[in-house]
């Protein structure tokens, strides 16, 4: 099942950017790999909330079934579930590294249950409020404007934190845990798009906040590769996990596009491991 995709180029100044896409399970998948070689991982985790509802997009009533990998379980499958690909993120980490879990306040508690018994060490739960949520068709609660963003590190005084970068971008005072901007536009998704794709200006945040220029990013849950588009823009190297083969090949068109190669060029295997 395991279908790998890896380019190096060259961006600003003489740093190798490479980066590698593998079609499979990501558990399956991180198990293969050598322990504390990631320096980052964002995850964007199913939240098992496909079960025959309905939603807002573009002013319609629309099902919210996004795939069989987003049907309900029961808490104890999904705990485990979650288990798994977080030891394994675990396992992959460097000592100085760091994860980001996006969430919903259906999956926010055992997700954050799962990073502690994992031996993650949680350093802040960032709002990610949203300035154009859908309405609330259902009208028997408050309109759902926020998602969550869990960050966790491996050794609470080893991680890196690129605190004077995130001052400078926000004009120079502390930034806070609360950040505001749109859901995904129309510009990300003319090539195609994932059911749960976040906007790239998130990812662009979390990879310079917690990465410096040829670290490893690592994403367990690839999608649409807004991940992998955000890292090689900043100059760091990319392994993205994802299980539909269609995602897998979205994920290579969007970053063909931001390393400015051809929409159909075929990406051969290279002699240079990402994770080297």
């Amino acid at each position: 099942m395991t279908k790998s995709f890896c380019f190096s180029t060259e961006t600003a100044g003489t740093l190798p950017v490479p980066f590698q896409l593998i079609h499979d399970d990501c558990t399956t998948a991180m198990r293969t790999m050598p322990s504390e070689t990631a320096v980052r991982v964002f995850a964007d985790p199913p939240y098992f909330l496909s079960n025959g509802g309905t939603s807002c997009s573009g002013g319609k009533r629309v099902k919210v079934d996004k795939g069989d990998w987003d049907k309900p379980l029961t808490p104890a499958e999904i705990h485990s579930f979650n288990m798994k690909w977080i030891s394994e993120c675990y396992r992959l980490l460097k000592v100085t590294g760091s994860i980001f879990v996006s969430a919903s306040f259906h999956n926010l508690f055992d997700v954050g249950q799962c990073l502690n018994e994992a031996g993650f060490i949680t350093r802040n739960i960032i709002t990610w409020q949203k300035t154009n949520p859908p309405p609330n068709l259902g009208c028997r609660c408050f309109k759902h404007s926020t998602e969550f963003i869990i960050w966790a590190v491996k050794h609470k005084s080893k991680h890196f934190f690129n605190y004077d970068l995130m001052k400078e971008l926000n004009g120079g005072t502390q930034m806070t845990d609360v950040w505001t901007g749109s859901l995904t536009p129309k510009s990300e998704k003319l090539l195609g798009h994932h059911p749960t794709q976040k906007p790239l200006y998130l990812l662009e945040r979390i990879i310079q906040a917690a990465s410096q220029p040829g670290d490893l990013v690592l994403d367990p849950f690839c999608g649409s590769g807004t991940t992998g588009v955000a890292t090689v823009r900043h100059g760091r190297r990319f392994i993205g996990i994802e299980l539909g083969e269609e995602y897998v090949e979205l994920s290579q068109k969007r970053i063909n596009k931001e390393l400015g190669l051809p929409d159909e060029q075929n990406i051969a295997m290279s002699d240079q491991n990402p994770m080297e």
